[in-house]
């Protein structure tokens, strides 16, 4: 197992792939925070919109404040991971690179595993640079919006607690994707699917539904903000992680029974 999660490092350890991944957390952090920041008004909720929840003023005054952005917006980060998760899952079938994989490895569980492996540990440094862009940031963002930040830095947990709880949102997109990917076989069209579903699904069935906790996009803006109305942290943990377990499994079945050596 080991060989294989080395085997998947050395393939996604790739400047162009990574600087994409990560430049992309590192303009959303951005963009996430000054907005934020900008539309935060008293206690009255900010406005919010697909795949985007945003605290209030006094929220953004807690200690909490400086590490809000991270879940504030957590879709458009999962939207990011589910893509390069399903980049990274797609070439090994556009380019044909798995049949070679397969043929090496009679067990096709590991290579998947192997693969989930390596794509959560360089899952785990994007989430590192959302962290880290999203704390350079928002003190200067806070200053623009004239919100206090005397309470930043009084809870030493809060950095921790964010970047476990946008890790943990992250692995649940990035998992949808890379099943999706093994599914259809085309990281395109898996992509689609995901920025089709945060964007425009979800809202709808969320207005036909009034707004379900159990739906993958608000269980994950749960999930990443540590609990909030619509599901309680261990509610959005334990169904996150049946979503991983569902889509391990199911692509995993797709992998052992789809012929894909010839």
């Amino acid at each position: 197992m080991i060989r294989v999660v080395r085997s998947e490092l050395v393939r996604l350890v790739r400047p162009r792939f990574l600087l994409g991944w990560f430049g992309l957390m590192a303009v959303f952090a951005v963009m996430a925070n000054f907005i934020m920041f900008s539309t935060a008004t008293g206690s009255t909720q900010a406005p919010s919109g697909p795949g985007v929840s945003f605290p209030t003023a006094a929220e953004l005054a807690g200690p909490s404040g400086v590490v809000a952005g991270l879940a504030a917006a957590a879709s458009m980060f999962g939207v990011v991971t589910l893509a390069f998760w399903a980049i990274a899952t797609g070439i090994d079938f556009q380019s044909g690179l798995i049949r070679i994989l397969a043929s090496v490895e009679r067990r096709r569980w590991k290579l998947l595993i192997g693969k989930v492996v390596a794509l959560a540990l360089t899952t785990a440094v994007a989430t590192t640079v959302a962290l880290m862009i999203t704390t350079v940031v928002a003190p200067i963002a806070a200053k623009s919006a004239d919100i206090s930040t005397t309470l930043w830095g009084s809870d030493s947990s809060v950095m921790l607690s964010a970047w476990t709880n946008a890790y943990l949102a992250m692995l649940v997109w990035g998992t949808i994707g890379l099943v999706l990917t093994v599914i259809l076989r085309s990281s395109a069209i898996a992509i689609s699917i995901g920025i089709g579903w945060v964007l425009v699904v979800e809202s709808i069935v969320g207005l036909a539904l009034d707004n379900p906790s159990w739906l993958p996009g608000s269980t994950m803006q749960s999930l990443a903000a540590g609990g909030n109305d619509s599901a309680s942290y261990l509610s959005a943990l334990g169904l996150g992680g049946v979503y991983i377990v569902i889509a391990i499994a199911f692509a995993t079945v797709v992998m052992q029974r789809r012929d894909i050596t010839d």
